[in-house]
């Protein structure tokens, strides 16, 4: 299963399916973004278009209404009675012509009647003095004011919804010259039906109010009036022309404003978004069957497309099974297109390849064999070892117990480890200790000439490395850095993991070296006479053997200065098996 996944159709599959996939939800998102953003633009300017069509058409009923008043106004100003029957006659006349024009009345500025059109018995105690018209032209006389719609009050047997137009005027009266109220009633219904011809959705619908904020028109008047309905007229005072959003009911709803000059009502829209915008929903739809045939075809079409790509591929790899088995002899079979047959050549090219290499390898093993003999053979040195069994003796002729003891133990033991019954990896934690004891030794040898410190970080204690390979540089720092200075040494031992890499770092306070010399060192052409044997040259081969080139010995140092040598190795734990037996 783990094999069928990683395969090259399924790979081509999953890769062309997967783009296509990805590039056609992309567009898909960026075109539903934008046609839902344009439906939901389209549709709030086709709302502000039908209020403002409503507004236009309120402005021409009002200015019709101001022509009517100023008809009626004309006439009782060119008039010399109002008491004459020309007057009467004339405005009879004007009341039957035009539908809309309910009634005409002039009175005193104390509330009595002058002159009404029709001619009807008036009603009494309607408080005439109180009504919102009359107050409002007897406070602004020079300015045409518009009442609310109401019932008409002041003649018996007419409950007409009216909406009242008055101003002080001046009007002859005998020869005289008087101020009165004239009173002009419009029949309301015009306005109620341009108000109720307004389709904002199923829900949606138009009010208007005056610049007070009472209710001119409402489709649902009655639950306004009896405290069923709520509607929020604080913001819609803050425009005369515009739109918002309004959450004020718990139901977002699109409101839009219009204000119809030159009386100030305003004419107020209301909207509910989810309604409007029922475009959403069949682009949703549109857009989800789009992806799913558009999915389905890719799909199917990667599957067809990768099933001929891995075709010759998959003859190539019968061929190859052959080459797996350990044929080495048998070539691999040329067929396919132009990129397969080119592979099998390279193939056969490469069986070529390694046959040379695995001669070389034969080789390589044979040089590798001999540099570890020679690893075993300087494992004991005579030398070291009659160097300090002999100082030894002269510890014992001088009472020294401890510092014999000590000598022996520490020479057992690097013994043991150098030893370590054959095997040629150990663990950090045994080469330092090893050092450690050779240092014992040398310190003992050289009267204490210098001082030394190991550390090691607890990572790396357990990770894998050659043996015998600190000594020989240790070894270098004490003969040829410490040895013939005339102030007391140091070296510094450090182990620490970086990264993916194991960094043994050896450091001392001697002579230092010349860059010739440091040559000289790694190519093994210099070598001290009382060294062990395992030169530094040694060592480094053997790591770049082990682990290869990027592997190895890095020097850096100062003349009076001192030397720093790294050693860097793969900082591995859990391999070390397998190195055993790659370098076995």
């Amino acid at each position: 299963m783990s094999f069928r996944l990683r395969s090259i159709q399924t790979i081509i599959t999953a890769t062309f399916a997967g783009m296509t996939v990805l590039v056609v939800i992309l567009v898909s998102i960026m075109l539903y973004n934008k046609f839902s953003k344009t439906a939901e633009e389209n549709a709030y300017l086709n709302i502000q278009q039908i209020i403002e069509q409503v507004n236009y058409h309120l402005e021409l009923y009002v200015k019709g209404m101001q022509d009517i008043y100023a008809v009626v106004e004309q006439q009782i100003d060119q008039t010399a009675d109002v008491s004459s029957g020309v007057l009467r006659e004339q405005l009879t006349t004007l009341l039957h012509t035009r539908e809309d024009l309910v009634s005409v009345a002039l009175f005193t500025p104390e509330g009595r009647l002058v002159l009404d059109i029709p001619n009807a018995e008036m009603r009494r105690n309607t408080k005439l003095t109180e009504q919102s018209w009359y107050e409002s032209a007897r406070e602004v006389p020079q300015k045409l004011s518009f009442s609310p719609p109401h019932i008409q009050n002041l003649y018996k047997g007419q409950y007409k919804w009216v909406v009242s137009l008055s101003r002080m005027i001046e009007y002859r009266d005998q020869g005289k010259v008087k101020r009165g109220i004239l009173l002009v009633d419009v029949n309301f219904r015009t306005i109620d039906e341009l108000s109720r011809k307004v389709s904002l959705g199923k829900q949606g619908y138009a009010y208007i109010i005056d610049e007070l904020g009472n209710i001119v028109y409402h489709p649902q008047q009655q639950l306004i009036y009896a405290g069923l309905k709520y509607e929020n007229l604080e913001p819609v005072f803050d425009y005369a022309y515009g739109s918002y959003i309004d959450k004020s009911t718990g139901v977002p709803r699109y409101i839009t404003i219009r204000t119809v000059q030159p009386i100030g009502w305003k004419i107020v829209g209301v909207a509910f978004p989810d309604e409007i915008v029922t475009t959403k929903q069949d682009l949703n739809q549109f857009i989800f069957w789009f992806l799913v045939v558009v999915i389905t075809a890719v799909v199917l079409l990667a599957v067809f497309i990768s099933a001929k790509i891995s075709q010759p591929l998959r003859r190539l790899e019968r061929s190859v099974q052959s080459v797996g088995q350990g044929d080495f002899s048998t070539p691999i079979y040329v067929s396919g297109a132009y990129e397969v047959v080119q592979l099998s050549k390279r193939f056969n090219f490469m069986l070529h390849r390694i046959r040379q290499l695995m001669d070389q390898i034969i080789h390589e093993q044979e040089a590798k064999r001999k540099s570890e003999l020679d690893v075993l053979q300087s494992q004991i040195n005579p030398h070291f070892l009659y160097n300090t069994l002999n100082s030894v003796i002269r510890l014992a002729e001088k009472g020294k117990k401890e510092e014999v003891v000590t000598t022996i133990t520490s020479l057992s033991k690097f013994f043991r480890i150098s030893l370590s019954k054959g095997n040629t990896i150990i663990t950090v934690e045994e080469e330092l200790e090893h050092v450690r004891h050779y240092l014992i030794i040398q310190k003992i040898r050289y009267k204490h000439k210098f001082n030394y410190e190991i550390q090691c970080d607890e990572a790396a204690r357990s990770c894998r490395t050659l043996k015998l390979i600190l000594q020989p540089i240790v070894e270098n720092a004490i003969y040829h850095g410490i040895e013939k200075m005339p102030d007391e040494g140091w070296i510094s031992i450090s182990a620490a993991v970086q990264g993916e890499q194991l960094v043994l770092t050896v450091k001392d306070n001697g002579l230092g070296m010349t860059p010739q010399v440091m040559d000289q060192i790694l190519s093994g052409n210099h070598r001290s006479g009382s060294g062990s044997g395992v030169g530094v040259k040694n060592v480094n081969e053997r790591i770049r053997l082990c682990y290869g080139k990027p592997y190895g010995l890095h020097f850096a140092s100062e003349l009076e200065e001192g030397t720093s040598v790294t050693i860097t190795l793969p900082a591995v734990s859990d391999r070390a098996e397998e190195l055993e037996r790659g370098i076995s």
